[in-house]
């Protein structure tokens, strides 16, 4: 295995050289229109198109060249590791996501799916029979609930927890079968990780929503990683339900708050979910690139690989979004809270 990890660590380095992150995050900072991103991030095979119909033809293409990126390293080994095929999973499951949406809403038309290859379980092609679709897939057991009977007025947030929920639990899972070297870096990661996601989630439900604790609890990822001197990966976000969204100073003792909106400038501070999320992801990119870098023949590298593709794929379809809004791309950056 460790001769597999090597020649793709190599490979996975080379890919990272070339893509829109680290040095070159300076080359989309330029950008003025839609169609620059796409002549920028596809040189050979942009495609003519009004904006109205270039944002989701462009989004499909940035999301497929990130798993074609992820496929090519993954290809490295004849067997993955567990770690790496749930990775992969992630795909699969946001467009199942996706089909869900669109059966509540009545529609009958496949969306685009990401071709994640030999590692596909769900059976898209039998869009919209739900039971056809998951039969003998380990997203089987969501028939036996919401899954039941989807309409327009179901509860489409709670299924999707809970697929959230598997995913997580599958990667931690996995944690396991993994060396000591390996499981220290991926502890650390997922760690952080499950909690960020578990906070943003509290802050945007009590903000945006103003869900009580009780409702708030039952979207949280409930985790706990052997090894990890904490319990739970909710304890921060429970924590955070008792700090008031008007008072940036009563927040200082907790661990994330340096991820939080700044007061300066502020008449009136607000806690700001959007500013949250864009600075836990830019947290968990710095963090995966110096893994990447410091356990370069272990297994972890590639998992920190996968995370960095996929945040150049979150950046160049946020751009996009924002380009699309008529937006220069030095403004995204900066409401995205990236720095070169």
């Amino acid at each position: 295995m460790s001769e597999v990890n090597t020649y793709a660590y190599a490979k996975a380095c080379g890919i990272i050289g070339k893509s829109f992150i680290g040095k070159r995050m300076s080359s989309i900072m330029a950008l003025h229109s839609l169609s620059d991103l796409d002549r920028l991030v596809f040189p050979d095979y942009y495609h003519t198109l009004p904006s109205v119909h270039l944002l989701p033809d462009l989004q499909n293409r940035i999301t497929i060249r990130a798993v074609n990126k992820i496929l090519s390293i993954v290809d490295s080994y004849t067997n993955p590791p567990q770690l790496i095929e749930q990775m992969l999973r992630t795909y699969e499951y946001d467009d199942f996501k996706k089909c869900i949406h669109l059966i509540a809403a009545g529609k009958k038309d496949l969306p685009p799916i990401c071709d994640i290859g030999r590692f596909r379980t769900i059976n898209f092609k039998a869009f919209p029979d739900l039971t056809k679709m998951l039969k003998n897939t380990d997203l089987e057991f969501l028939l036996d609930g919401e899954l039941r009977q989807i309409t327009p007025y179901s509860d489409i947030a709670v299924i999707e927890n809970k697929i959230d929920d598997f995913f997580y639990k599958g990667l931690v899972e996995s944690l396991y079968k993994l060396s000591d070297e390996d499981r220290w870096v991926l502890q650390r990661f997922l760690a952080d990780e499950i909690s960020l996601r578990n906070c943003t989630y509290a802050l945007r439900l009590r903000t945006f929503y103003e869900k009580s604790e009780e409702d708030i609890e039952k979207f949280l990822i409930d985790i706990r990683i052997h090894g990890k001197k904490k319990g739970s990966l909710t304890t921060e976000a429970i924590q955070s339900l008792d700090y008031p969204l008007n008072s940036r100073y009563q927040w200082e003792n907790w661990k994330w708050e340096e991820l939080l909106n700044p007061e300066e400038g502020a008449l009136h501070w607000t806690a700001d979910p959007r500013h949250f999320q864009n600075a836990a992801a830019l947290y968990l990119y710095r963090l995966a690139m110096r893994f990447f870098r410091l356990t370069p023949m272990a297994l972890s590298a590639i998992f920190c690989f996968i995370k960095l593709i996929q945040f150049e794929e979150d950046l160049l379809i946020s751009v996009a979004e924002g380009l699309a809004l008529g937006m220069d791309s030095a403004d995204i950056f900066s409401l995205l809270e990236v720095t070169k």
